[in-house]
């Protein structure tokens, strides 16, 4: 068996991998990526934006239950990120607003994860169509990996550090069913394919801590029926508006307070009777938020007409009396339907469950109506790390030697959300930081 020796050894090549590989080689360390697709760049190839919450405040206020550690890494190395995105040459927009508490920048993924590729091809060596069969261990540490390459061959790769950075396993129906809801795996998936859980088994098998089961995912609402053709639906289906909109599930009833986010809602609604329900929006609605960009500097698509161009479950009714008229096979109550409408308009300030953060009536049609279902990005749990991106042990500490970044990890969100990129590019930098003897330094003005 041929045998490679190396400082690094990355296990994926997605944003965090990536990230991860090319620090270690700016840190002068030796690197070797392996990736179990023939492509790199990884679910990141559809994304645009790098935003997280703006201080500890925030990230605290919107997710609560995160691992205070995760959290206060993630806001503390933002910056540092966005810092080396630039320094490789990649422009980097100025700071947005991203949803109702974020802040973010627009790049160009594509233009980083390529050069990226091109450091980690040029500098070190870089596996793709490669699967790992297993971590290598001595005296309860990782010493590297065994691997085995598309024309059948295994490799024996010794090294100081392994990054575990595979993507997450929102391709696994049986993994998103055992640490998401059992009916996780009917939803469809809005990113790459390939990660099936190859991080989480890794870690698990030299004893790693994994968790936390039923934290909840990242994903949106997408129209019913409407299947995903290429990664540009992933954006342009999404229902992004649905904070100013009406849900109604199965029973014709409000479940949630939509104006929370749409990324919320969509995990609510997969407890929801059939994980499916009936998203209303008003005049006012539709032409601030459909047709509207949902962030700054984003294109803005008519949600409505792509979901009637592609045959979902949609329609329009001028008042709330045409609500009657709702197929009856799509299975709800159109008068009930409405009246809760009115219910919502008449109870202002009121509703239960409350708007809080837009409150205004839905009384203006015609009334924009798509049926909805919840459609996973990644889910929350995976391997535990530290805030330097050291893999934590079940059995207490740390497994020397083992770093994991992105979508492997788990325990920074616990139903909510602030940003997929950010942290693979934050723990990506860690881990390189981390496996390298660089650690890097707290901003003064976060401290405290």
């Amino acid at each position: 068996m041929q045998r490679i020796d190396t400082d690094v050894l990355v296990i994926g090549a997605g944003m965090a991998g990536l990230t991860a590989a090319a620090r270690s080689l700016d840190r002068g360390a030796s690197v070797v990526v392996v990736e179990k697709a023939d492509t790199v760049g990884g679910s990141a190839r559809f994304a645009g934006y790098a935003w997280t919450a703006p201080d500890r405040a925030v990230m605290d206020e919107v997710n609560p239950n995160g691992d205070p550690a995760l959290r206060t890494a993630l806001v503390d190395g933002f910056a540092d990120g966005i810092a080396w995105i630039r320094a490789l040459g990649v422009h980097c927009a100025d700071a947005v607003p991203i949803l109702r508490y974020g802040r973010g920048h627009q790049f160009d993924t594509n233009q980083y994860l390529d050069e990226c590729r091109r450091r980690v091809s040029a500098r070190g060596q870089l596996f793709t169509g490669t699967d790992t069969l297993a971590l290598r261990t001595a005296d309860g540490a990782v010493t590297g990996a065994r691997v085995r390459r598309p024309d059948g061959t295994e490799l024996e790769i010794n090294s100081a550090a392994v990054v575990l950075a595979t993507g997450g396993y929102q391709a696994d129906g049986a993994l998103v069913a055992e640490h998401i809801h059992p009916r996780a795996a009917d939803m469809q998936v809005r990113s790459n394919p390939v990660s099936a859980g190859a991080g989480l088994r890794l870690a698990e098998s030299v004893g790693a801590a994994t968790g936390n089961t039923r934290s909840g995912f990242y994903g949106h609402l997408v129209p019913t029926q409407v299947p995903f053709r290429d990664p540009a639906d992933f954006v342009a289906l999404s229902l992004y508006y649905s904070e100013h909109a009406l849900l109604f599930n199965l029973g014709n009833r409000r479940f949630t307070d939509e104006t929370q986010g749409d990324h919320l809602t969509a995990m609510h609604l997969l407890e929801q009777p059939e994980s499916r329900g009936l998203l209303v929006a008003d005049e006012r609605v539709y032409r601030e938020w459909v047709l509207g960009s949902y962030v700054e500097g984003a294109v803005a698509v008519d949600k409505f007409e792509l979901t009637q161009r592609r045959g979902g479950r949609c329609g329009i009714a001028e008042t709330l009396a045409d609500f009657a008229y709702l197929p009856p096979e799509w299975g709800y109550d159109g008068a009930a339907v409405a009246e809760q409408i009115r219910q919502v308009n008449a109870a202002g300030t009121a509703v239960r469950p409350t708007r809080t953060h837009d409150d205004q009536p839905l009384d203006n049609g015609p009334y924009y109506i798509i049926e909805t279902c919840p459609a996973l990005t990644f889910p929350f749990h995976g391997v535990r790390i530290d805030a330097t991106a050291r893999v934590l042990s079940a059995a207490g500490g740390s497994i020397a030697g083992l770093f994991a970044a992105g979508s492997d990890a788990g325990g920074l969100y616990h139903y909510a959300y602030a940003g997929g990129i950010a942290p693979a590019l934050v723990f990506g930098l860690a881990a390189a930081d981390t496996a390298t003897g660089h650690r890097p330094a707290v901003p003064a003005e976060n401290i405290g």
